[in-house]
C-alpha cells in the first residue's frame, strides 16, 4: 500500500539531480583518488583482494587464516530520488546498492540504510514509505536490514552499505577480461532519459522502474555458472564508462555491436525530445578519448553513456537470457570500438 498525498509530493523536484546521475563525474573522482591507493598491503590476516586500484565494484578482503574459505564483500550506495514515488524509490536504491555485491559474484548478507531528509520539509511518512521499500528489496533477496543512519539534510538521499560474501576463487571482477570473450548485457539501457523525463514532465514508465528494482541476483548466478570470471554492473558512468574501466583494468579493447545492445521503450524517443541529463554528457565527454565511436550518431552515443540506476550486470562471457553486445579484442589503440 503507498501513503498518498494531497497535492501528492513530487520528489524529484528537491533533488538537484536523480538517481546515479548525481554521481561525481568519473574524470574529477578519479583525480580525487588518484595517489590514494595504499602502497602496500595494511597489516592484519585480512588480505585485502580488491580494492581502489580497479575501480571496481565494491571492496573485497579474505577472512582470517582458520576461517571457511569466503571473502568478504563490502560496498555503499545511496542518492537523490529518482523517481517521485517514496516507496519505489527505496526499492530502487536498495536494489541499486545489493547490485554491487552481485556485480563481485557475491551474496548479500546484512544492510544498514544511509537515510537523508529534509525533516522541516518533508514528511517522515514518506521516509517511512523510502524504508519500507528497501526492506521489502532486501528481504527479496534474502539480505538482513540491521538499522543504519539518519541526518537532517535538506535534500533527501537514500542507499544503503551492503556486506556479503563471496568464494575468493570464484570472484567476478573488473580486471579479469581477456580477448576472446563476448559481452553480455542483462538489462536493457536507456534508464538515465526515462528518470529525467520523469523528473522534468511527472510521466510514470513502468517499464523502467520494474528494470531498476529488478535484482541483479539471478544474473550474477548465471555468470558464475556459466564460468565467467569478468563483470561490472552498469550504472552511473553509462555502459560506455564501465566498460572502458573493465578494458583498461583488463588490458583489451572491447567492441561493441550497437545493433545488439538492449534500449528500453521509450528512450530514443526520450533522447530526440532533449532529456539527457548532465550526467550522461560528461560521461560521453570522459569516454571520448579512449573510444572510437565509428558512424554511430549522436542520439545513440548518449545513450550508450546515459547515466543508468539500478542498470544491470556487463558480463565477459554468455549468459543466459542475455543478449550478446560485442566482445573483448587484444588491446588496441583505443580502449572502447563501436561497430
Amino acid at each position: 500500500m503507498h501513503v498518498s498525498t494531497d497535492p501528492p509530493v513530487r520528489l524529484t523536484r528537491f533533488a538537484h539531480g536523480g538517481g546515479c546521475a548525481c554521481k561525481i563525474p568519473p574524470g574529477e573522482l578519479e583525480d580525487v583518488l588518484a595517489g590514494l591507493t595504499p602502497a602496500r598491503p595494511a597489516p592484519g590476516d585480512t588480505p585485502l583482494l580488491v580494492g581502489t586500484a580497479t575501480g571496481d565494484d565494491a571492496a573485497v578482503v579474505t577472512l582470517p587464516a582458520g576461517a571457511a574459505a569466503r571473502a568478504v564483500v563490502a560496498t555503499a550506495d545511496f542518492f537523490t530520488p529518482v523517481v517521485d514515488d517514496p516507496y519505489d524509490w527505496g526499492r530502487i536504491a536498495a536494489a541499486n546498492a545489493l547490485s554491487d555485491v552481485y556485480a563481485m559474484g557475491g551474496r548479500p548478507v546484512v544492510a544498514v540504510n544511509l537515510l537523508a531528509w529534509p525533516r522541516d520539509v518533508l514528511p517522515f511518512e514518506l521516509a517511512r514509505e523510502v524504508l519500507r521499500g528497501g526492506l521489502d528489496i532486501d528481504t527479496e533477496a534474502g539480505c538482513h536490514v540491521g538499522g543504519g543512519h539518519s541526518v537532517d539534510d535538506p535534500e533527501p538521499k537514500y542507499g544503503m552499505a551492503v556486506t556479503g560474501l563471496a568464494d575468493p576463487d570464484r570472484l567476478l571482477r573488473n580486471d579479469t577480461g581477456r580477448p576472446g570473450l563476448p559481452l553480455s548485457l542483462t538489462k536493457p539501457l536507456g534508464l538515465g532519459v526515462l528518470n529525467n523525463r520523469h523528473k522534468a514532465t511527472g510521466e510514470r514508465f513502468e517499464q523502467a522502474v520494474a528494470t531498476m528494482v529488478t535484482l541483479n541476483r539471478d544474473a550474477s548466478a548465471a555468470a558464475l555458472a556459466a564460468g565467467a570470471v569478468c563483470a561490472t554492473d552498469v550504472t552511473g558512468f553509462g555502459l560506455l564508462g564501465h566498460l572502458h574501466k573493465l578494458a583498461r583494468a583488463s588490458g583489451v579493447t572491447a567492441v561493441v555491436d550497437t545493433a545488439a545492445v538492449p534500449y528500453l521503450d521509450g528512450a530514443r524517443q526520450a533522447v530526440r525530445d532533449g532529456y539527457v541529463s548532465g550526467g550522461t554528457r560528461r560521461n560521453l565527454e570522459w569516454v571520448a578519448p579512449f573510444t572510437d565511436f565509428g558512424s554511430a550518431d549522436a542520439g545513440t552515443r548518449l545513450l550508450l553513456a546515459d547515466a543508468q540506476t539500478s542498470g544491470g550486470l556487463l558480463v565477459a562471457g554468455e549468459v543466459p537470457g542475455a543478449p550478446v553486445v560485442g566482445e573483448l579484442v587484444p588491446k588496441g589503440a583505443h580502449s572502447v570500438v563501436l561497430k
